[in-house]
């Protein structure tokens, strides 16, 4: 079992603009991320399920043909072979996402 406290949760760089933590166990990651101001996804897919909720700040996500702005207390379901991407703004946007580990390819 582990524990977070996102209130104190280190973070590092694992892209530009992206900073984030990451829990593995056999069949789920969890990730706390912070998105950069004035970044953006401009759309991929993945053949998982992927869900979250942002923390803080704001961001764009679109899932298929649906967009929305986000903000904290917000949660997503993308479901596995959408097409899906985000952009942030002026401030950065903090989140908590949820997949299922894949196997080592």
């Amino acid at each position: 079992m582990a524990f977070w406290d996102l209130a104190t949760l280190p973070l590092a760089e694992f892209r530009p603009g992206i900073h984030s933590a990451a829990l593995s166990g056999d069949n789920l990651i969890m990730v706390c991320m912070e998105i950069g101001p004035e970044q953006e996804d401009t759309g991929h897919a993945h053949a998982f399920d992927q869900c979250g909720m942002v923390l803080a700040g704001e961001i764009e996500m679109f899932s298929g043909q649906e967009r929305r702005l986000l903000a904290a207390g917000h949660c997503y379901f993308i479901p596995a072979g959408e097409r899906h991407g985000w952009k942030t703004f002026a401030a950065p946007a903090r989140l908590l996402d949820v997949t299922p580990k894949q196997p080592p390819r």
